[in-house]
Parts: structure tokens; C-alpha cells; sequence
């Protein structure tokens, strides 16, 4: 059957999908500062594959793994696996809300790229939110706010990889299954970061403690994996893009509370504009099917 998209349902995924990264995000942080980046992303990656061998399996066999355009699948995974380890890396050097912000600049670039390469429109409604969404992203990660230098590359990095990801993400929902999609990229993400992890691992073995933590961060990013990959088949990434802004919101609250980074007035304020480009998206989407 052919499936009919839910665009307010998309955004619905989308931003339960960044609650999940963003505290995905504050575990990750927590752990680097005693363990390999590597490991960490090796732990979530290994978590992953493991939940959606007992869940997915059983029901789907070998469509599990099997894809149409193999190679875009491989792609696409190699970029998240880029992002992780990127965006781990950033998070040993700054805070969640700032490292996240900046790394926000890539929903803008999918929206621009979006329209060349997709084929997709852009209402003006989505470019209020977008541009609104941009300008809250430009407060919080504002020139002179005391960030690493070396933070704020890799946050940019993980941009660019983010954005590819996102593109891919969008084409490759026309072929492919959400349980293959998210079953090939961990996957590859285990092999990946266990090479990475060769040298890391017999100095590196967690106690309890942190060996739930890293489970825990492998089940949040294999739930907020699979609803971005979902939500994808319910609207154009033009649409998605600026509401997962509202990860900003999220990780600066995360880092409040758990690491006691309060942002400062501006960021605040860039803040509270992220969460109004999602929401006037949000609203406009409902009101246009209703």
C-alpha cells in the first residue's frame, strides 16, 4: 500500500527523537571525561545492534539488513559515524547546550540543499522558521562566548556530516525500510569504532556503573535513531529541519541540571527563538491539514 505522510506527525517524531539525543548527548559527556571516545561509541553502537537483533528479527528476518541502493545505505552510515565521534569529541570540550547549538547549523544547510538536490519546496513558513531558528543558533554560539576554539571545529564538522546525513536520510526513506536503515548504520558503526577501539579497549573496561550508563546511551540513541528515521517518511526534510532546533532547548536544560552550566542571558534568549521557529512550523503543518 502506498503510504500517505503525516507532516505533524514527522515533527511530533522529530522532537521526541531530539529529546532522546539531546540526553544521549549528557550521558556521552559524562562518560568522556574518564573514558576513550571510541569506547563510548563503540558501547552505544554494540547496544544498538543488539536491541534490534532481539526486537526486529524475529518479525523480519532478513529484511533486517536488506537494502535497494546498498551503497547510499553504507554512505549514510559512515556519516553518522563521522558525527558521532566528532560530536563526542566537541562534548569533552564544551558545554552540551553550546556544542549542540553549533552543531545546529546543519538542519539550516538541509533546508538550502534540500531544494537542489531533492526537489522539495520551501513555504515562507518554513523559511520564518528556519531563519528564526538560524538566528537563535547565532545568539547561543555567538563570537566572544569563551568556547574552544577546538570544540567549536569539531562542532562544526559534525555540521556537515549531520547535513549529509539528513539528505541521505530523506532519499533513501523512498527505498528503504526505517529497520534496515537503522540496522545497517549500527552495524557499520560497530565495525567502525571497534577498529578505532583496538588500542583503547583492555585499559579502558567500565565498572557497573558506567557500564549501565553506556547501555543506557545505546537504547536512547537506538529509540531516537529509529524515530528520526521515521519521521522522514512523514514529511520533506525542509519541514524537519528547522523543528530539530528544539535539541538546543533540550541540551541546555540537560547541562543546567546535571552539569550546573546555567547560559547566560543571550543564550536564553536564542533559545526561547529556536523553540519559537519549531513551534510556528509545528502550527503551521497542523493548521494546513486541518
Amino acid at each position: 500500500m502506498t503510504h500517505t505522510p503525516h507532516p505533524t506527525k514527522g515533527i511530533a517524531l522529530i522532537m521526541s527523537a531530539t529529546l532522546f539525543f539531546a540526553l544521549a548527548d549528557t550521558v556521552t559527556k559524562h562518560l568522556a571525561a574518564s573514558y576513550p571516545v571510541s569506547v563510548i561509541v563503540l558501547a552505544r553502537y554494540m547496544v544498538n545492534v543488539a536491541v534490534l537483533m532481539a526486537l526486529l528479527y524475529p518479525v523480519h528476518g532478513g529484511g533486517l539488513w536488506r537494502t535497494q541502493r546498498t551503497g547510499l545505505v553504507l554512505l549514510r552510515a559512515l556519516c553518522l559515524c563521522a558525527a558521532s565521534l566528532t560530536m563526542a569529541m566537541a562534548l569533552r570540550l564544551m558545554p552540551v547546550g553550546e556544542a549542540v547549538s553549533i552543531a545546529y547549523m546543519a538542519p539550516f544547510v538541509v533546508m538550502l540543499l534540500a531544494m537542489p538536490l531533492l526537489g522539495e519546496k520551501i513555504s515562507l513558513w518554513g523559511w520564518i522558521g528556519a531563519s528564526l531558528g538560524f538566528a537563535g543558533v547565532l545568539l547561543v554560539a555567538r563570537p566572544g562566548a569563551d568556547l574552544d576554539p577546538w570544540g567549536v571545529a569539531l562542532c562544526l564538522t559534525n555540521a556537515g556530516f549531520a547535513a549529509a546525513y539528513n539528505l541521505l536520510s530523506r532519499s533513501l526513506s523512498r527505498s528503504e525500510t526505517t529497520h534496515a536503515l537503522v540496522f545497517n548504520t549500527a552495524t557499520v558503526g560497530v565495525v567502525v569504532f571497534t577498529v578505532l577501539s583496538l588500542r583503547d579497549l583492555p585499559m579502558a573496561l567500565p565498572g557497573w556503573r558506567d557500564t549501565g550508563l553506556m547501555l543506557l546511551l545505546g537504547l536512547l540513541m537506538t529509540a531516537g535513531h529509529m524515530l528520526f528515521t521515521a519521521a522522514f517518511r512523514e514529511a520533506p526534510a525542509s519541514l524537519l529541519a528547522p523543528v530539530t532546533y528544539v535539541q538546543i532547548f533540550w541540551a541546555g536544560g540537560f547541562g543546567w541540571l546535571i552539569f550546573d552550566h546555567m547560559p547566560d542571558g543571550l543564550t536564553q534568549v536564542g533559545m526561547a527563538l529556536v523553540m519559537l521557529a519549531g513551534v510556528l512550523v509545528a502550527l503551521r503543518s497542523h493548521l494546513t491539514r486541518g
